[in-house]
């Protein structure tokens, strides 16, 4: 089903892009009533905002899995990876802190890293701390809370807390690699990279430059159709949603939990920006909820979730979300009731 949503979705959303495009140059509405003139407005600018916020991302991720294919080799991987689980998954927690990666560039990155030998718990556990363990996000989150200086704290905490229980838990049960196999899948990874890799071994530093710029195009185009057609959903749904309908949870001891978690889901915000948005709720919202808002978001959301699916097993996929759901939802009240 979703093979077949993404083969006729992908070119019907390119015209749906090309369409809203002209209705912004010529500041015009589309010829119909059926549409409130004001939520068509919004929806325009939270569509392209979107995707304009988060292709840079995908884009720096993309070039740097590129680069990883190119010149660092599967016995170097290998080589740094720690072999100790604990220490793996501290090391995986900890990556982003080197690499500070948005969750919009995560994916294929993790990908490349697990085909090139890292064990996939450990990218799991990068996957899912890195876009908030990291220096930008701190800084941002500080900013945002100034009045609230341990919400930056708490946020980098639990996040790690989270990514090793998962990380843990995967090393434990997980018993076979949660990559999809398909042929393509095999063929890019043993032919068509070894291709790759040898032509830029021997024709030198235009051979290595073309290597990367090939692989860098091919999974931007893979990865952007599925950031498109999340976008295009997101834009939709926070359209939809007016702030009524958030201060109805608000004084939801529970649902105020997971309200705000599937409000971060669905907003899709990188996780550079989307501590200006809980701060905007924080006269509205307890300290718990804002966390769980800051801690769920970059980790599960909707345009990302869209791309776990193109890249590792439904079930798998289904399974994470789950997980990281829970523990976000405890680890949040645990938080607030300790602070």
């Amino acid at each position: 089903m979703l093979k077949f949503v993404f083969r006729f979705g992908t070119p019907l959303l390119g015209v749906g892009c090309l369409i809203m495009l002209a209705l912004i140059v010529t500041n015009r509405e589309l010829p119909t009533n059926i549409f409130n003139a004001a939520n068509l407005q919004s929806f325009k600018i939270l569509f392209i905002s979107i995707i304009l916020e988060a292709f840079p991302f995908i884009l720096l991720g993309v070039l740097f899995s590129a680069l990883l294919q190119v010149f660092v080799t599967d016995e170097l991987i290998q080589k740094f990876t720690p072999k100790n689980p604990v220490a793996g998954v501290l090391f995986g927690a900890l990556l982003g802190i080197l690499f500070p990666l948005c969750e919009c560039g995560m994916i294929p990155v993790v990908r490349r890293l697990i085909r090139k030998g890292m064990p996939a718990y450990i990218g799991i556990v990068y996957l899912l701390a890195g876009p908030i363990v990291n220096p930008i996000v701190y800084a941002s989150t500080f900013t945002a809370f100034r009045t609230k200086p341990e919400m930056a704290y708490s946020r980098m905490g639990l996040a790690f807390v989270i990514a090793v229980i998962v990380g843990l838990l995967l090393y434990k049960f997980m018993k076979n690699s949660p990559l999809k196999t398909t042929q393509a899948a095999q063929m890019a990874h043993h032919g068509h990279s070894h291709s790759h890799d040898h032509g830029a071994s021997g024709s030198g530093f235009r051979g290595r430059v073309a290597s990367i710029l090939s692989h860098a195009s091919d999974e931007f185009f893979e990865m952007g159709k599925y950031l498109i057609f999340g976008a295009l959903l997101t834009a939709i749904i926070q359209t939809a949603i007016d702030r009524s309908t958030l201060a109805a949870f608000a004084d939801q001891p529970i649902f105020s939990y997971v309200f705000m978690m599937g409000f971060a889901f669905i907003l899709s915000i990188c996780s550079t920006s989307d501590a200006f948005i809980a701060s905007s709720f924080s006269g509205m919202f307890d300290f718990g909820p804002l966390l769980a808002f800051l801690v769920f978001g970059p980790m599960i959301d909707l345009k990302n979730t869209l791309m776990l699916l193109s890249t590792f097993r439904v079930k798998f996929v289904f399974i994470l979300i789950a997980l990281t759901a829970a523990l976000t939802f405890i680890g949040a009240w645990i938080t607030e009731v300790l602070l």
